[in-house]
């Protein structure tokens, strides 16, 4: 954290008001805050695990969810139970909401028994009851902007409308995901954009997040009801259910190709939170069965592993969020096979040297290398990235480090590197090559072998070295296997977008949407979720400078969001922690999961040396959490009922990737 003259600033905020916010955005969370982090204070008074936790707008009141059917309301900064109620639900609650501009006296509860009930806390009385969804409501979702209405999201694959002027007694589907995937999908959470509310995130079944423009819907709809052939009077027409332009959708690049092995290994993926920035740009997604990404919904781009142009694409397609006129991107010619490198010698843009502390970073990263750290190298390569964005060689010794640490999405994240070295210069050899076989490791196979052709004829003397003849030799192996997996990898672009392995049915406007998708930005890394499907992730921060999220450990992990950087893993519960609610304007946390309690962190005194929760090995426990998504289902319900299982303790990280057979000189150390 750079140096602060926090006297001067409280001067100021004294004397101006109006920098009393901007105080309060550079104070709110520090790094010297979560480096001291510690456990305040437990709650008791639930009697079950407690699903789902909300502030209030003003942040002194939090109220709680629970399998015991009830709702608590607490005092959190004097620990204060103020109101218990049973909710009336007849299953475990999942999420709870205050009502915008209701003065803190109406609450809203979603449930496992399919309904949603609105509260009247000042009188503890349920005032409606809606029944109309047929499956576990998973998330309630509130806007200020619209302070009588509210969404819900439920496992039948429905994004149900409410509003109480208008009728108490039920509800209008806004989105119906079930004619877009098939009766088989389930909507699990959604969130509404704070800064624009008439934008909805909504996460479900599969990798794909999907958001909406409500607007558009509704002027839709409108439009619809006033045609003559409309029928019966619905909110959902079934002729065009969205008009176009409604809807984006967002997805990890090396997901939709990943999702048949997933699928074999039992290994579910499924968007169990999402939420947006405080200001609104940016959607962070956390995906069950795999990691934490962040995506930005100003600076968009595709994902680098559509660029198959036989049938959705065109030369002025958007590729990576620059639109390319002459089928070329980041450097990168694209044609009908996917890749192809820039012909001859291209011009180098002059590499500027790093100035001597970013050197010092480098040469400490490489060391970590050396020494086989491979994260703890990736994280001294980001932070020198985060200070020299444009320098090639950190990109490409950060995709040297993921290609050898192989945590899921690795392979991905080193070939967005190693596209980026190249667009910083076109002859940085080790980039073309790592690229090659990024391309292999994703399985996309004949992509690989055209651009290790283009590698050899760019770099000649490198045709023949021991490192190119093992990947050609893995590739050839790879493209005669009679492997139905490699027949789909080179059949072309939608069969790496349609869900397999089940009997959904997706339809072609789906199909479209799913071509158009946008990809991440930034990917965190180290807990893991496969155990429940309500588990959250959060912007810590008023600025949104720190990542948090829940883990299947009983830990919770903090990132930095610019670096990716793991800093702070604390233990929050004796088996699972599913909720993260950082307060709307201090440094405090509230968290919970399968322990019947809620519990609030903040900053302890610096007089308080010992911190029993803190977890010390951060990157052992990183490990073990890849290991544990790797896992056997059986294997892991047998760990969580306190069984010892060897696969699960020892080996690599990163499940069926293999080691690479020979490296040579291209690839194995970095520059």
């Amino acid at each position: 954290m750079a140096k602060a003259n926090i006297t001067r600033d409280i001067i100021h905020r004294q004397i101006k008001e109006r920098g009393a916010l901007g105080f309060e955005r550079h104070y709110h969370v520090t790094d010297p805050f979560i480096r001291r982090l510690g456990l305040e204070a437990e709650l008791q008074g639930h009697s079950g695990c407690v699903n789902c936790l909300e502030w209030n707008e003003k942040g002194d009141l939090l109220a709680s969810g629970s399998d015991d059917q009830h709702t608590i309301v607490w005092d959190p900064l004097h620990h204060k139970k103020l109101l218990s109620m049973h909710t009336g639900h007849t299953a475990n609650i999942f999420s709870v909401k205050f009502l915008p501009h209701s003065g803190d006296r109406i609450l809203i509860t979603g449930a496992a028994d399919s309904k949603v009930h609105v509260h009247d806390l000042t009188v503890k009385e349920t005032i409606h009851m809606f029944g109309d969804h047929t499956n576990r409501v998973k998330r309630i979702a509130t806007a200020p902007m619209w302070p009588n209405t509210f969404w819900s999201a439920a496992e039948d694959g429905l994004i149900r409308q409410y509003d109480l002027r208008e009728n108490s007694k039920r509800s209008e589907v806004l989105i119906d995901l079930t004619e877009y995937c098939g009766q088989l999908v389930e909507a699990k959470c959604l969130t509404v954009n704070p800064q624009d509310n008439n934008y909805l995130a909504v996460g479900a079944s599969g990798p794909f997040v999907r958001l909406y423009d409500i607007r558009m819907i509704h002027n839709h709809r409108k439009s619809m009801k006033q045609s003559p052939s409309a029928g019966v009077h619905t909110f959902c027409d079934r002729q065009k259910p969205l008009p176009d332009g409604a809807a984006q959708y967002y997805v990890a690049g090396h997901l939709p190709v990943k999702l048949p092995d997933y699928n074999n290994r039992l290994r579910v993926l499924v968007a169990t939170y999402v939420t947006f920035s405080p200001d609104g740009t940016e959607l962070l997604v956390n995906m069950g069965g795999e990691q934490v990404y962040l995506f930005d919904l100003t600076y968009k781009q595709r994902p680098y592993t559509f660029l198959l142009p036989k049938k959705c694409h065109t030369s002025g397609e958007v590729q990576n969020g620059k639109t390319s006129t002459n089928g070329v991107s980041n450097g990168i010619h694209l044609h009908s096979n996917g890749f192809r490198l820039p012909e001859g010698r291209a011009h180098v843009s002059p590499q500027v040297e790093l100035p001597p502390y970013l050197e010092r970073l480098k040469q400490q990263a490489n060391e970590a290398f050396a020494c086989q750290l491979w994260t703890q190298a990736i994280q001294l390569y980001s932070k020198a990235v985060q200070k020299a964005p444009n320098n090639a060689m950190l990109y490409g010794n950060r995709a040297a480090a993921y290609m050898k640490r192989k945590w899921d999405g690795d392979h991905y994240d080193a070939l967005r590197d190693c596209l980026k070295a190249i667009s910083l210069n076109p002859c940085h050899l080790k980039a073309h090559f790592r690229l090659a076989r990024c391309l292999f490791e994703l399985k996309y196979v004949a992509e690989a072998l055209e651009c290790l052709d283009d590698f050899k004829g760019k770099f000649p003397e490198q045709a023949h070295s021991s490192a190119c003849d093992a990947l050609d030799r893995d590739i050839n192996a790879a493209l005669f296997s009679k492997s139905d997996n490699a027949e789909e990898k080179k059949g072309g672009g939608p069969i790496r977008l349609r869900a397999t392995g089940r009997k959904d049915s997706i339809s072609e406007d789906e199909m479209v949407l799913r071509e158009r998708s946008y990809d991440y930005k930034f990917r965190y890394c180290g807990h893991c979720n496969t155990t429940t499907d309500i588990k959250e992730a959060n912007f810590f921060g008023s600025n949104a400078q720190y990542i948090v999220s829940g883990s299947d450990d009983g830990s919770f992990f903090i990132w930095e969001k610019e670096t990716t950087n793991l800093v702070r893993v604390l233990q929050g519960d004796e088996s699972i922690v599913n909720c993260l609610q950082p307060h709307p304007s201090y440094c405090f946390l509230a968290t919970s999961g399968i322990d019947p309690v809620v519990r609030l962190w903040n900053p302890r005194p610096e007089s308080e040396t010992l911190n029993g929760r803190v977890v010390v090995d951060m990157e052992g426990a990183s490990q073990a959490n890849q290991r544990r998504m790797n896992a056997d289902p059986l294997e892991v319900m047998l760990l969580n009922m306190g069984y010892r299982i060897t696969g699960l303790t020892s080996g690599g990280a990163g499940g069926s990737d293999d080691e690479d057979s020979s490296e040579g000189q291209v690839q194995c150390r970095p520059s």
